[in-house]
């Protein structure tokens, strides 16, 4: 028997169909906000249904274009990137010779005004070539190592007093003394600074063959120096300078000396002069006479080697700023015509370095 107080199924099918709301009943209200969420859930489902639909995939066309896309981006980052990279390893670079000139100027303080020695000579006891360094004793110990002596900064992990590692030795201490764009220029002998040893301080002696006769130019009055004017150190190409371009070959970090004289760096702790004659000593004391042996600062940063100062400034110059020559392969000439010593003298005049003759 049908209960008036109830509508009809066909009402609530209605009802629903309508959108009617008001049903008069609890039940029948519930089961019509059912009804509707179902309704809302699937226009939802459906919806989501199309948009993974149209989303699904690359299409060739759009693949191709975002990797042009990503192509262009890294062709505009990239360089960024490495110019940054480039301008970090020149300010270290800067840092550390400025660091090697306190400690320059240390040593002169310390030992009565006498400017850093390049090298000391050969003696034919070995136990004259035995030195005290900072943290132990070394064989012939050159500039670098006796400046950080000086300053407290040392150039060797662990020194030693034979003869056999003179030039084979890392260079393996503070990292004062590696150039960031040449850190593994780090043996003894084919070492990545050069010094201006020909006009700071020449302990070498003017004859190879084993004679000790007299210093080529030794003691250096660190008071008789311009030291706003005289290059202490720079960035060294070592005995590959003076040969073409083309023709040097690679550092040999292993301290061993290139017969030819083509590799970079060869002898680079010895820089000499941009002027020099047949008379001059020479980065290789072997090469003494043989001009296109010659050493030369390393432009290494941009076009331009880091260039330290006696008075503790430093700057990036070109080769021609700092008074050589270049030839047509971009090889650093030599000869008395070719150059001016004015920062290298001490005195801010040009002459041609101390001869091997003496005169």
């Amino acid at each position: 028997m049908h209960d008036p107080s109830r509508p009809s199924t066909a009402w609530l099918r209605k009802g629903t169909e309508l959108g009617c709301i008001q049903f008069g009943t609890k039940r029948q209200s519930i089961d019509y906000s059912l009804n509707v969420e179902y309704q809302a859930i699937s226009f939802i489902d459906m919806k989501t249904s199309q948009l993974h639909m149209k989303c699904h995939g690359f299409t060739l066309i759009e693949l191709l274009v975002s990797i042009a896309i990503i192509g262009v981006l890294l062709a505009l980052l990239l360089p960024a990137l490495a110019s940054s990279r480039e301008l970090t390893q020149k300010l270290v670079c800067l840092s550390n010779t400025r660091q090697t000139a306190i400690g320059w100027q240390f040593y002169a303080n310390e030992n009565d005004g006498l400017s850093v020695p390049g090298q000391p000579g050969r003696f034919a006891d070995a136990q004259d070539n035995i030195y005290q360094l900072g943290n132990g004793r070394h064989y012939r110990p050159r500039w670098y190592a006796v400046i950080g002596a000086a300053a407290g900064f040392d150039a060797y992990s662990n020194p030693s007093e034979r003869r056999e590692d003179e030039h084979s030795l890392a260079v393996d201490g503070s990292e004062v003394f590696l150039c960031p764009k040449a850190d593994s220029w780090s043996s003894s002998r084919n070492f990545g600074y050069g010094y201006n040893y020909q006009f700071l301080g020449n302990t070498r002696f003017t004859s190879i063959d084993g004679g000790v006769d007299r210093f080529m130019n030794f003691p250096v009055r660190a008071s008789s120096i311009d030291s706003s004017r005289t290059v202490m150190s720079a960035d060294s190409l070592g005995s590959a300078a003076g040969k073409p371009e083309s023709l040097r070959t690679p550092n040999r970090p292993d301290g061993s000396r290139d017969p030819a004289r083509f590799a970079e760096g060869g002898h680079g702790y010895a820089l000499d002069p941009p002027r020099i004659s047949e008379g001059s000593d020479i980065c290789d004391p072997r090469s003494r006479g043989t001009l296109e042996d010659r050493s030369a600062p390393h432009t290494r940063h941009g076009g331009k080697a880091n260039v330290q100062f006696v008075d503790g400034h430093a700057k990036s110059m070109t080769l021609e700023e700092l008074g050589y020559s270049i030839g047509d392969q971009n090889e650093v000439l030599a000869g008395s015509k070719h150059g001016n010593n004015r920062f290298f003298t001490g005195k801010s005049n040009d002459e041609l370095p101390p001869s091997t003759s003496g005169r």
